[in-house]
Formats: structure tokens, C-alpha cells, sequence
């Protein structure tokens, strides 16, 4: 058996007239990022993190802006459909850490909820899930509330050979 580690990164600029989605969960009172899909910058950086420690490409590759099949998707049935893709290979998620960056509005009362959402998507326990939020305290884009980023780190094993 084979512990892998992979790294996840997305940032979307905010968009009128949009609801702001992260981790599976809407945000109320946030304004909402623009993208293909839901534009789940937090879902998004899983998914690539997944897919790196797992040498399988990016999100970009999988799930393509250019393909109308992807408008309006719901990322976490992405991300339900990249941990599919990974148990066909013989992965296992074992553990998600991942940090959202956003100067507003406070993620703290909805974290709970990121983390079951993420962790049944993931199909672990939520104890193996972390989701983390910091600002930008006023500088570059995310304090100058242009838009919203998230960055995780995903460990999956390598249980059984590839089928």
C-alpha cells in the first residue's frame, strides 16, 4: 500500500447575481464567484488535490469550461464523480486539508456544514476533513474583495493495483 499526496488551487472572481457556493454549501449573505459551473472554489481545489496525488490531471481535464455537459454543475457531483475515478484505480481518499480565501463574509458558522458536505462527497469520515478560512487582510485580490481562492491537500492510498 501507497500513501500519495496531491495539492489543490482555484480562484474565481465574485459575480452579480450569483450564489456563492463553497464546499457543497451556499454561503448566505455571500456574493456569488463567476465560473462554468458553481464556481465551489473550495470543491474545485479538492477535486485538482485528488486528482494530483493520484496522477490523473486536472479539473480542467476532466471536467472542461468548454463542455455545455458542465454549465451550472454542481461540484460536488464532480467530486463525488473524481473519487469514483480514483477507486477505479485503486485510491482510497484518506484525508482532505484544505483553507478558503475569502475577506467576507465569515465562514466559521457554516465550516461544520463545508465539512460533512466535503466528507460525504469524499465518502470519509468528517474527522478526515479539515476546511479552514482566512482573509487577505486588505491586500491583493482577495482583501480587495475582487474575488475568493482555496487551496487543498488531499492523501489518498493506493489499496489495491490499478484495474
Amino acid at each position: 500500500m501507497t500513501l500519495s499526496t496531491g495539492i489543490g488551487y482555484d480562484c474565481h472572481a465574485f459575480a452579480d447575481g450569483r450564489k456563492l457556493v463553497l464546499g457543497g454549501v451556499e454561503v448566505p449573505g455571500g456574493r456569488g464567484l463567476a465560473g462554468h459551473s458553481d464556481a465551489d472554489v473550495l470543491t474545485h481545489a479538492v477535486i485538482d488535490a485528488l486528482l494530483g496525488a493520484a496522477a490523473l490531471g486536472d479539473i480542467g481535464e476532466h471536467f472542461p469550461d468548454t463542455d455545455e455537459r458542465y454549465r451550472d454543475a454542481n461540484s460536488l457531483e464532480l467530486l463525488r464523480t473524481s473519487v469514483r475515478m480514483l477507486g477505479e484505480r485503486g485510491f482510497e481518499v484518506r484525508h482532505v486539508d484544505a483553507t478558503v480565501m475569502i475577506e467576507r463574509p465569515k465562514l466559521a458558522p457554516i465550516r461544520a456544514q463545508m465539512r460533512h458536505a466535503l466528507a460525504e462527497a469524499l465518502g470519509i469520515a468528517v474527522a478526515s476533513v479539515s476546511v479552514k478560512a482566512t482573509r487577505g487582510e486588505g491586500m491583493g485580490f482577495v482583501g480587495r474583495e475582487e474575488g475568493a481562492a482555496a487551496l487543498a491537500v488531499a492523501t489518498v492510498e493506493r489499496v489495491r493495483p490499478e484495474a
